[in-house]
């Protein structure tokens, strides 16, 4: 594992990279003994160190819950992230492409809770007990390590890779609307790019929560009322560069629209 001084060297580089919207060696290239413990060390660091500058804490992402994600990283479980307020945006924003590295969109949904939530034995049942309601979002990646040659510890490190979110209108509760069969059909200047269906998240895209909840648990935390929790991609990254329009079509739950100027 790497030594404190380190992982404190590495956040501090990854800070600097957020602040500078630029990219850093790979971790794994410099330190190839890091493991994945480490990297949520340096998160965790560099996640403080942003809340002692006065960024707020609103929720959490979690990425790699498709089997074919986690299967090309080599990771078995998903990961997660933390979001600031400054990263959320409304549908109709225009979004700063120079604000991010590497600036990819992936369609997903994200819940609100109503409860805390804590494990260890969180099941997907609990999950949407606490969960207030549900809203399409699309996620915008951003990395500040280079892509190429990148691990699960570079990703984790860096914030598993979370830049921003776009939220739409259209809330429902759990007891709604059938979740895993939600639609997302992303565009970009009118033209289909990605489709997908939330069930492609771990079968439920509620039952990353659940893990996350455990997860939490393992550390003495868990998942606060009114805590936004991303809940993973149904569709492949799409990449998008300046003056793109974006689009996503998820049926009963409405769309969402933006712009990268």
């Amino acid at each position: 594992m790497l030594s404190a001084e380190t992982i404190a060297e590495i956040a501090a580089e990854l800070a600097e990279a957020d602040r500078t919207h630029s990219v850093i060696p790979r971790i794994t290239a410099r330190y190839p003994e890091a493991t994945v413990e480490d990297s949520y060390a340096i998160q965790g660091m560099w996640r403080d160190s942003q809340i002692a500058a006065g960024r707020r804490l609103v929720g959490r992402k979690i990425g790699l819950t498709s089997k074919a994600m986690q299967q090309a990283t080599g990771i078995s479980e998903p990961d997660y992230g933390v979001m600031f307020d400054d990263t959320v945006y409304e549908s109709g924003a225009e979004i700063p492409v120079d604000h991010f590295s590497n600036v990819r969109i992936e369609v997903e949904l994200a819940f609100v809770l109503k409860h805390p939530l804590e494990g260890p034995d969180c099941t997907l049942d609990d999950a949407l007990a606490a969960i207030d309601y549900a809203v399409p979002a699309l996620e915008v990646l951003n990395s500040h390590i280079e892509l190429e040659g990148r691990t699960i510890v570079d990703t984790i490190s860096d914030n598993a890779a979370y830049g921003a979110m776009v939220l739409g209108t259209e809330h429902r509760r759990p007891d709604e609307i059938d979740l895993r069969w939600v639609p997302g059909v992303l565009s970009r200047n009118g033209e289909i790019e990605e489709t997908g269906v939330a069930a492609g998240v771990l079968g439920h895209p509620a039952t990353g929560v659940a893990w996350l909840a455990n997860k939490f648990h393992q550390h003495g935390a868990r998942l606060e009322a009114g805590e936004i929790i991303l809940a993973g991609s149904f569709t492949r990254p799409m990449w998008v560069s300046r003056g793109d329009e974006v689009l996503c079509d998820y049926g009963p739950m409405g769309t969402i629209a933006c712009r990268f100027v």
